[in-house]
């Protein structure tokens, strides 16, 4: 246990040490401050600009930027569904896949554009390198873009006085891309190339194996430049079936701390950026350390649960839950990776989550279902805890009959209600979702489990796809026309609802004055607050979803043989 508890602090110290001089440098990009790479990369955002017909310094309201944020998406949805069931007649797809369902397809190009990656097929046998180039890539970029852009639009909201425009989305969307993720990309591509992983356009390679003389199939593919951008984008889409656990996509100790690192870097970054923004780098703090607390305490829950409270069998030595788990990672290294692929809105995976302990794939569950915020989504995660701290402020405020404040802005009714669409519409539509897929008569056959475990794969698989993750236990036939449909609807609602709701309260608050803070003004930025925030995330997780989770994981451990 000494051992993962020392890789764990190494990976905990080098993501604070890299996230620190990303989040200035993300700041000043989106401030339309100049970085080291404006001589290179200025001329060409211009030309974007005027390719696009846009003003780089032209503002938008509210309704404007929540409109362009949708119809972008929209376009983004329908052109990568109809490429998916084209694929078959379209060139770049050497082994001939046919195109995919309808239904399918508007599953998939619900879950890229949402920035989920929710997958219910494997990508090796369903997608063609154009589809995975050009339609997810693409898209792998542009939804983590968009996330960021909307981040900023609430900063500003944060820290304008007496103003109607929040940014503009093309200019967020055009710097953010163009500065920070490609850049970011290519050297997270070029680390884990230089690992083994693969980025080529060759077909699929027949070997001879040596033991009995059997050919086997190798799939190959552009895998690294969109692997490097689905775990910095918190994307997490698998180029392959298995994911960040197939050899050719993850094959190293190394190229999966890089792969781990990328998951929480510019999440953790963006609070550095927020500091920046508001110009009090304490406010930054507090929610970086709020988020490092909970992201430690599910860390440190997941790696016990799947090293002590795995089923000992007689004749056999105690060494930890390695059922479904890559050998080269263990028991560390995947819980790691389940924890912080769970705690952003990542969803990629390096072991099988289903054949985790009952408990220990309860915290992933968790993690998820308190809203994506433990770092979170690029962007997303950011404003989603920005909705918990004003939830908080809200309720101190009561507490104690004051107007709440938060950075000099009164939180009034308006707000409070663009906070509650942010903070209840994912566990709203994860619990009708599980509850509509329990009601299906066909729903005992998608199942490879009955039971608690069999419901667990259920509340699982919902409640990625209603928090943008994108993972799944496993065991559960997802690939229907019930849950391609639902699950579609509930991902695009799940993230486009609380974005738009999040740019209206930057609008509004934006419009505010600021006030002095007084005597009794609550401090956002000390430890009794972080304290608050915290316990109010987990009271709120645990009132909505622990008769879930009693009906599932933890009925399941205690019906598990000992």
């Amino acid at each position: 246990m000494t051992y993962f508890i020392l890789q764990d602090i190494f990976y905990i110290v080098i993501l604070i040490i890299l996230s620190i001089p990303l989040g200035i440098y993300m700041y000043k990009v989106m401030a339309g401050q100049k970085v080291f790479l404006t001589p290179l990369l200025f001329p060409m955002e211009s030309r974007i600009y005027k390719l696009m017909g846009i003003q780089a310094d032209k503002e938008m309201r509210a309704k404007e930027y929540a409109f362009s944020v949708t119809g972008f998406s929209s376009i983004g949805l329908v052109f990568l569904w109809v490429l998916q069931m084209l694929q078959g007649i379209l060139p770049l797809n050497p082994e001939g896949i046919k195109g995919t369902s309808w239904h399918l397809a508007f599953n998939t190009a619900a879950s890229f554009v949402s920035n989920t990656n929710w997958q219910a097929y494997s990508g090796e046998t369903a997608l063609s390198y154009l589809s995975q180039s050009l339609g997810l890539t693409v898209q792998n970029f542009v939804s983590a873009a968009t996330g960021i852009a909307v981040l900023f639009s609430l900063m500003r909201g944060l820290i304008l006085k007496e103003k109607t425009t929040i940014g503009s989305f093309w200019t967020d969307l055009t710097r953010t891309t163009l500065y920070i993720l490609i850049p970011l990309s290519l050297i997270t591509a070029l680390l884990i190339a230089s690992q083994g992983v693969v980025q080529t356009l060759s077909p699929y390679k027949d070997v001879v194996l040596l033991e009995n003389g059997a050919v086997q199939t190798i799939p190959l593919g552009p895998a690294a430049g969109q692997i490097a951008i689905k775990q910095l984008g918190t994307n997490g889409g698998g180029f392959f079936g298995a994911n960040s656990a197939f050899p050719l996509e993850n094959p190293t100790p190394f190229s999966n701390l890089v792969q781990c690192l990328s998951l929480l870097l510019i999440p953790a970054g963006l609070c550095v950026s927020f500091g920046k923004a508001v110009k009090d780098s304490k406010q930054g703090k507090a929610i970086y350390a709020a988020m490092l607390i909970l992201f430690v305490i599910c860390l440190a829950a997941v790696t016990f649960c799947e090293q002590y409270t795995a089923p000992v069998f007689d004749d056999a030595a105690a060494s930890g839950n390695l059922e479904g788990k890559e050998i080269i990672h263990g028991v560390g290294l995947s819980s790691l990776w389940a924890a912080a692929t769970t705690a952003v809105s990542n969803g990629s995976v390096n072991s099988m989550h289903d054949s985790f302990t009952p408990l220990g794939g309860m915290i992933p569950m968790f993690l998820m279902q308190l809203g994506e915020i433990v770092f979170g989504g690029v962007g997303s995660g950011l404003y989603g805890m920005l909705a918990f701290v004003l939830l908080t402020v809200f309720i101190a405020g009561l507490m104690v009959g004051r107007t709440p404040e938060y950075l000099g802005k009164k939180i009034e009714p308006f707000d409070m209600k663009m906070v509650c669409i942010i903070v209840l519409v994912p566990p709203l539509f994860t619990l009708l979702g599980t509850a509509a897929a329990v009601l299906m008569p066909e729903a005992p056959s998608w199942l490879t489990n009955s039971g608690a475990h069999g419901f667990s794969e259920i509340l699982y698989a919902f409640t990625s796809m209603g928090n943008n993750n994108g993972s799944a236990f496993g065991g559960y036939a997802a690939n229907t026309v019930f849950t391609n449909i639902t699950g579609g609807i509930i991902m695009l609602i799940a993230r486009f609802a609380p974005m738009t709701a999040a740019i209206y309260l930057a609008e509004n608050l934006a419009c505010k004055k600021t006030v002095a803070p007084g005597e009794g003004t609550l401090s956002t930025s000390n430890a009794m607050f972080v304290g608050l925030l915290i316990s109010i995330i987990l009271i709120i997780g645990a009132l909505t979803f622990f008769p879930a989770l009693a009906l599932g994981p933890i009925a399941d451990y205690f019906t598990t043989v000992k």
